[in-house]
């Protein structure tokens, strides 16, 4: 029996989705040479995550092994695939492989963080493959919702693996390559140990729809109104912003690309040569002068994001431009699960404006970029892998799928983020755990989920903040009366006394009572004080403010 194994461990994206990172290694346990699939982000809210600018995954055990770390593979451009590896790129210092678009965005991303852009290595579709270690890896073209989304087909000496990327099956979709069954079925006559494959829309019971066949419903919408026409979109999905592009073409408007995260994409895609018949657009500026029924905004934030251009036409003008009563408003999107909240919000704001809200609720103006129920089943049977392993999803989604695969007679196998598996041998097994998180970009520092860093920022914001100053003296007698500073509290408690007033006073009553030991011990008196205010707090204002006390001591 050979002492080398193949081992499969996701860092991230197996048990959420969002910020994807998995791993693949081959060797002796402890001494695999290892590739990562994937270096995404997840962006934060706030209720959960105040003031934080992006999350990804805690790559701590993977730092650790990063002389062992022999190349990063990135599937597609999305943000929750390749958002992170700039931010990453130091910790590991692996080289970066992803196809001409994609690696487009790496490596303005690279740049923007002041990192070599020649770490990113261009590589073209399959049949070409990257030999690095013991892999061999491919990039099989897949149908997505953002140009050149790639499978990776990845062979080692136990076999081949299909890790899927984010895919669907689209015979037609705009832009990009359509989904084939002949190359899939290709790549599978070898046999397939494993399909490590997208859960996103495992509950979704219908065949997925082509992209191609939102683009007359648009059409039809922009044609009918009377007044201007607003459509957001996610930035990425290149395809549709050039549908929402011809439809006002076709009514005979002048278009505008609002959003630097859009005008991004559709530069990387002509600069890739994925696009080359986009239609012409004008600026901002020169949009000002055209009659309202003549002009089609295409802009960012379809989820709601509070700086971008729909929120901020939402809440008045967007670089010289206004939204008014009678105005068309496109939501050519699906709203994803937690954003629901900023979106109608920015809904309401449209409404109060007069202006008519158009969604995806009729499924007419949005089609998904993931693989539903039945497009999994007939993924499933072309590949025929020995086993299925679900990624890509919430653990919901990841243990729907394995009864999907189990159902079509395969052996599904749940791995959630952290789980190190086995894949050496016909019966995948659970070898290792390893402790798995998040890391958040907090400005322009990196901390751990479990710093207490966002639990602070989030107490204090139920809570509030009370700042306790006192002096002693060469006597360790206080100087006069503690004072005290609150944020985020009433300034009146049902006494109907100021709070601050209310708080010094007993705060003075509580030195007055001390005896010389505590006076002497800054930590016995920070105590007494906290416990003081937050005591006093609760039975003024119900509450129990969190507590900073600073004691100055004449010598």
């Amino acid at each position: 029996m050979s002492s080398e194994r193949l081992i499969y461990l996701p860092l991230g994206g197996a048990g959420e989705i969002g910020m994807n990172a998995y791993v693949y290694g081959y060797g002796k346990p402890g001494q695999e040479r290892l590739i990562l699939v994937d270096l995404g982000v997840t962006f934060p809210d706030m209720d959960t995550t105040p003031g934080i600018d992006l999350i990804h995954a805690d790559i701590s055990w993977l730092q650790e092994q990063a002389d062992r770390l022999d190349a990063v593979f990135v599937t597609h451009a999305h943000e929750d695939h390749v958002g992170a590896v700039a931010h990453c790129y130091e910790a590991l210092g692996a080289p970066i492989y992803a196809r001409a678009f994609t690696a487009n965005i790496a490596r303005r991303k690279m740049d923007e963080h002041g990192h070599p852009e020649d770490a990113v290595r261009t590589v073209s579709a399959w049949p070409e493959h990257v030999s690095v270690g013991p892999f061999k890896v491919a990039f099989l073209p897949v149908s997505h919702s953002i140009p050149e989304s790639a499978a990776l087909v990845i062979d080692t000496p136990e076999g081949r693996i299909v890790h899927s990327g984010d895919f669907k099956l689209d015979a037609n979709p705009v832009v990009g390559e359509p989904f084939d069954p002949d190359l899939w079925a290709e790549v599978a006559k070898p046999g397939v140990k494993a399909l490590v494959c997208d859960s996103t829309n495992v509950f979704s019971p219908h065949d997925g729809r082509s992209e191609s066949e939102v683009g007359p419903e648009i059409t039809r919408l922009v044609e009918s109104a009377s007044s201007m026409v607003v459509a957001t979109t996610f930035a990425s999905n290149v395809a549709r912003v050039k549908t929402l592009a011809e439809a006002g073409q076709k009514a005979g408007r002048s278009v505008v690309l609002l959003g630097r995260a859009m005008r991004r994409m559709i530069e990387a895609a002509t600069e890739t040569g994925i696009l080359s018949d986009f239609p012409k657009v004008i600026s901002a500026e020169e949009a000002v002068d055209v009659p309202r029924q003549n002009l089609m905004l295409i802009v960012t934030g379809s989820q709601g994001e509070r700086r971008a251009a729909s929120a901020q036409l939402a809440r008045g003008k967007y670089r010289g431009l206004e939204l008014k009563e009678g105005d068309l408003f496109l939501f050519s999107s699906k709203t994803i699960p937690g954003n629901e909240r900023g979106v109608i919000f920015i809904i309401n704001q449209l409404s109060e404006k007069g202006v008519d809200v158009v969604d995806d609720s009729s499924g007419l103006y949005h089609v998904s970029g993931h693989a539903n129920r039945p497009d999994l089943e007939k993924v499933h049977a072309l590949i025929d892998p020995q086993f299925v392993i679900p990624m890509h999803g919430e653990h919901r989604h990841l243990r729907e799928h394995v009864k999907l695969a189990e159902a079509g007679g395969r052996t599904g196998v749940l791995a959630v983020n952290g789980t190190m598996l086995d894949l050496t041998g016909n019966a995948p097994n659970v070898v290792d755990y390893v402790e798995t998180g998040r890391t958040y970009l907090d400005g322009t520092v990196k901390v751990g989920a479990l710093d207490g860093v966002v639990r602070d920022r989030i107490r204090m914001a139920l809570n509030g903040h009370v700042t306790v100053t006192v002096i002693l003296d060469e006597e360790d007698e206080p100087l006069g009366e503690p004072w005290c500073d609150t944020m985020g509290l009433p300034e009146l408690g049902t006494s109907r006394a100021a709070l601050v007033e209310v708080l010094e006073e007993d705060l003075n009553q509580l030195l007055m009572r001390a005896d010389a030991k505590t006076l002497r011990d800054d930590d016995k008196l920070e105590e007494a004080m906290r416990r003081i205010v937050r005591q006093t707090a609760k039975a003024e204002i119900g509450k129990k403010p969190e507590v900073t006390t600073v004691i100055s001591r004449m010598k």
